[in-house]
């Protein structure tokens, strides 16, 4: 069936074994996720922190994502991964600040936040609404966009079509998400990880090796090379770091809503901060998570990106490599694939085992996340309240079927999903400051958040449909990349924060169930908080959550720097960018240990 498949029985039986180990988790844990709707969706929030935090960086590490650096930096060099990197402030202000908050909340969802912080019709209709949002249009978008790029790894390594690719891991997607519920996706997470790892690393060394590399040495002495190997962008080029640096660090990570590094902690990483055993183990979780997914997994990608210009030097070479592709979808992030396909049989069977296992990876966790917002925040609240939990779990794996029947077939229409999920990105600019300001601000309210969205909703049409036809095609000034970039930020907040101001305010007694629930303290809920204890003198910790935060970037950014650095032999600008992240480190260890949590909330999740 698969004739043109390079593939040999050997590398076919390294993916059946990954599969039928997904398999096999899915039907040991099915009889507990079974059991009720917290287990399903929450896997009954006793999950240790190691675990979570292995599950949230598999989760992040889709089948597309080795294909994106590679993308970056054959384009912009290695400095081309600022652009997510920067993201990393969004997810240490998440360990250190809000991971308990979201903790203490003990909802379902971060969906179902919205009827404890906000009172009246406004805030079900918030809730309604952003489950379906999120349930049936977002996370199917971005399951096409991840099945889109399991369609060319198909194609280019294993030599199968789009149907065959989606219908055989959407399959075992479907089975041991279905029956084992989050427990299920999480366990297998573990396994699927480790094995990406393994994977990576063994086929980085492999082809850095290869008789057109010449090993690492000769990797790095190569003119192709050594003006893409720059670890920061060019600051004499003003249109190259600013979008690629500055706008990251000092904007895109608060003001817009971006999966897996949403401001204030939300989607899969809230679920599974949920899910954790009480506070300390959620902040484990997401330290760990940050320190990952940012400092050391894109490395080995980085490495088979740079050696990839030795071997397909530009895009033409690509398509002329794979002649039988088609060649609409191979651009610079076929790249990737292109050099899996150089590997010898048994270590090609496990990369490829290993891509696909992140592919099974992401869409379990969004069937599962869509699934519980379509139940919890829709089903249960709108249309039958009174459903036993029996109903509850079969209507989640009724749903897990639906999404990902969707997002397959998405991803096998799809040509490109880079304009859609960009717009859909867009949507969320400018909104982001009010999903970290509604914890430490009394007067953000649900109709602050309804006027963001439906503005943003404008604003973001605009900048897609018109603006960008006024962009010169060759060489735009930076005045029209930062007014692409931050007029529709400043928009959006301006227009919330005068609704904010305007708008009738939530209504006291939700207001003050949301603070003795939370303890969110601060300034911002002083008129609530002498309500209910005007003799409270207990200090605000988020400003030395803050601080820790800060430290905590300063120490991943010092090891992405150290990385790089002892790759490229600077010893020595190894060791003076690396000690110091290493005492950082140690720091920000001790710190999770010993920061504030609340007691009575430890003691009862624990």
């Amino acid at each position: 069936m698969f004739a043109t498949s390079p593939l040999s029985s050997l590398d076919w039986t390294i993916i059946g074994a990954l599969i039928a180990v997904s398999l096999v988790i899915g039907l040991l844990s099915s009889k507990k996720a079974g059991s009720s709707s917290s287990e399903f969706f929450l896997s009954g929030r006793h999950m240790p922190w190691w675990l979570l935090g292995v599950s949230m960086v598999a989760t992040t590490f889709a089948i597309d994502t080795p294909n994106l650096v590679t993308g970056l930096v054959r384009k912009d060099g290695v400095a081309g991964n600022w652009v997510w990197w920067g993201l990393l402030p969004s997810g240490m202000l998440t360990v250190y600040v809000f991971a308990k908050l979201w903790r203490r909340a003990k909802v379902m969802t971060d969906v179902e936040f919205y009827e404890l912080r906000y009172s009246g019709r406004s805030a079900a209709f918030l809730r309604g609404f952003r489950a379906l949002y999120l349930g049936l249009i977002f996370n199917v978008l971005v399951m096409g966009a991840v099945s889109l790029a399991a369609v060319k790894f198909g194609e280019i390594v294993l030599g199968m079509e789009a149907w065959q690719m989606l219908l055989f891991s959407g399959a075992a997607v479907l089975f041991y998400s279905s029956l084992g519920g989050l427990r299920g996706v999480i366990l297998t997470d573990f396994v699927q990880f480790a094995l990406a790892m393994v994977g990576s690393v063994w086929a980085t060394i492999h082809l850095l090796g290869h008789e057109k590399v010449g090993g690492l040495g000769a990797l790095l002495s190569d003119e192709k090379v050594i003006e893409h190997m720059n670890l920061m962008p060019s600051f004499d080029q003003p249109a190259q770091w600013i979008p690629l640096f500055l706008l990251p660090l000092a904007m895109q990570w608060w003001a817009s809503y971006y999966p897996g590094s949403e401001p204030g902690g939300g989607g899969y990483i809230a679920q599974r901060m949920f899910s954790a055993k009480n506070e300390r183990h959620a902040m484990g979780a997401t330290l760990f998570f940050n320190i990952a997914h940012y400092a050391l997994r894109p490395w080995p990608w980085i490495l088979i990106a740079l050696a990839s210009l030795m071997v397909f030097p530009s895009v033409d070479s690509l398509k002329e490599a794979f002649p039988e592709t088609n060649p609409d979808l191979i651009d610079h992030d076929a790249a990737y694939p292109a050099m899996v396909t150089l590997l010898p049989h048994g270590l090609l069977g496990l990369i490829s085992a290993s891509l696909i296992a992140a592919y099974m990876s992401t869409m379990s966790t969004q069937v599962n996340l869509g699934a519980s917002y379509l139940v919890n925040d829709f089903y249960r609240r709108f249309l039958k309240p009174e459903a036993s939990e029996k109903e509850l779990v079969r209507a989640g794996r009724l749903a897990t079927v639906l999404t990902l029947t969707m997002g397959c077939g998405l991803g096998m229409v799809l040509g490109s999903a880079n304009q859609a999920f960009n717009y859909l990105l867009l949507l969320g600019a400018g909104t982001g400051a009010i999903y970290i300001l509604r914890w430490f601000w009394w007067r953000i309210n649900a109709v602050t958040e309804i006027v963001a969205m439906v503005v943003s909703l404008i604003v973001a049409s605009f900048f897609t449909f018109v603006f960008h036809d006024w962009v010169p095609q060759e060489n735009p000034s930076i005045w029209w990349v930062l007014g692409d970039k931050v007029l529709p930020v400043v928009i959006t907040t301006v227009a919330w924060v005068i609704a904010a101001l305007v708008s009738k305010p939530t209504d006291r007694e939700t207001l003050r169930r949301f603070y003795q629930t939370v303890k969110p303290g601060g300034p911002g809920w002083a008129p609530i908080r002498q309500e209910i204890e005007p003799d409270n003198e207990k200090a605000w910790d988020v400003p030395q959550g803050i601080l820790c935060a800060f430290l905590g970037c300063l120490m991943v950014y010092g090891i992405i720097l150290a990385t790089g650095s002892f790759l490229y032999g600077r010893t020595g600008q190894g060791f003076a960018l690396g000690i110091p992240a290493l005492l950082l480190g140690i720091f920000v260890l001790r710190t999770w240990k010993l920061i504030q949590a609340d007691p009575d909330a430890e003691s009862k999740t624990s």
